[in-house]
């Protein structure tokens, strides 16, 4: 068995979602249709956003139940990434705050999807 490398999100709008993941992620979709967008991550992991509206078979959940994690090399870059966020106006589920993994904050995307920054506990 191969290690999983596609993330595909259920979205209500992919031309939205890919709109708001580009600038978040600073790249364009690798590929796009008025139903899927995809981009290509430097981690080497596919992220996809699939319409919740004509995935096969039929989505009977949306976003907030799982999380996309993003980690950075410290606290002081958790800080700055919850600024930047905070003034691109997505919406905060947690301010910074430490946990027992380490110091993080959540955001959420246009669907509800949790994004999770955090720096790890040493």
């Amino acid at each position: 068995m191969r290690d999983p490398n596609y993330c595909l999100l259920y979205v209500n709008d992919p031309a939205a979602s890919a709109n708001f993941y580009a600038g978040l992620l600073g790249r364009r979709p690798v590929d796009a249709s008025p139903t899927f967008a995809l981009f290509a991550l430097e981690s080497g992991i596919m992220l996809g956003l699939w319409s919740r509206h004509t995935a096969e078979p039929a989505v009977s959940v949306t976003g907030g139940g799982a999380e996309l994690a993003f980690p950075v090399d410290s606290d002081a870059d958790v800080d700055a990434v919850y600024t930047d966020w905070s003034a691109r106006r997505l919406s905060i589920a947690q301010t910074p705050t430490r946990m027992d993994f380490g110091y993080t904050f959540v955001a959420t995307d246009p669907d509800g999807h949790r994004l999770r920054v955090f720096s790890p506990a040493p």
